[in-house]
């Protein structure tokens, strides 16, 4: 008897946990999901250890559509959503919101040892489309250009095509990544390289960013608006089906306490 009584209130305590335990679906931007969401996850989960996280960074259409099809509580995504993605979600009974929850500024890098530090936009313009291809063509020494930029469901691929090439097509020969992290990777390995990333990933090995019309990617040239491919970032909703938890995770994110971690991953903070 006295066994069954402790085989049964094992039974329950397995089953209050199995209830308490909460899961949190993000998917959507790597600029987002690769670096800054999972420190917010890890500092949220120090008072919430009872939420189970799920985040996808494979860009930010797929975000969108993750939305659109209820398949995740929250979407990241670096680029700002269309007409037609809005009027897909009603169409799906969404009510898709947008929250901007940093901002951030998409940064040129070239190989460390190439000696372009300065670039005017277009030059910028030139290179990404294809109408130089030779470093000469812009003050550097003499080696054909080598572009990688993000693919095609990226926010960030969008983003740049907008805020540097008016619209128009990448260049043919253009190469493209996963992610930051391989473009970054690929550029410090070639010392024709060139490519783009945001603010958290300008640090890394091999690679040194590029003033453009004299302003350098960082909080002061953002806020004084002289950086000119700063955007916003945000996180995508249900408005009609939000939970309580992702609720909390996005209150948490705005918080003092989330933007100081905004800050510490070199995004600039909404607050």
């Amino acid at each position: 008897m006295f066994s069954r009584i402790i085989t049964t209130l094992a039974l329950c305590a397995t089953c209050t946990c199995a209830l308490s335990a909460q899961s949190l679906i993000i998917k959507g931007s790597d600029t987002l999901g690769a670096k800054l969401v999972p420190q917010l996850k890890e500092q949220f989960r120090t008072t919430h250890p009872e939420v189970n996280f799920e985040i996808a960074a494979e860009g930010s259409s797929t975000g969108v559509s993750a939305i659109i099809n209820s398949t995740a509580d929250i979407g990241m995504s670096s680029r700002p959503v269309t007409e037609k993605e809005i009027s897909q979600a009603s169409l799906n009974g969404v009510d898709m919101k947008s929250i901007v929850v940093a901002y951030d500024a998409i940064a040129i890098i070239v190989n460390e040892q190439n000696p372009i530090s300065e670039m005017d936009a277009d030059e910028v313009y030139m290179i990404f489309t294809g109408q130089v291809d030779d470093w000469t063509s812009v003050g550097g020494k003499p080696g054909s250009i080598s572009i990688y930029t993000r693919n095609t469901a990226s926010g960030t691929y969008k983003d740049f095509q907008k805020l540097a090439m008016n619209m128009d097509d990448y260049a043919p020969s253009s190469q493209k990544m996963a992610g930051n992290e391989q473009i970054a990777s690929e550029v410090a390995k070639n010392r024709n390289g060139i490519g783009y990333v945001g603010l958290a990933y300008i640090g890394m090995p091999g690679v040194k960013v590029v003033a453009i019309n004299g302003a350098k990617p960082d909080k002061a040239s953002v806020k004084a608006g002289t950086y000119p491919y700063a955007r916003e970032t945000f996180y995508l909703i249900n408005a009609k089906t939000i939970s309580p938890i992702a609720q909390q995770f996005i209150d948490f994110t705005l918080s003092d306490e989330g933007q100081k971690i905004v800050d510490s991953v070199h995004f600039i903070p909404v607050r």
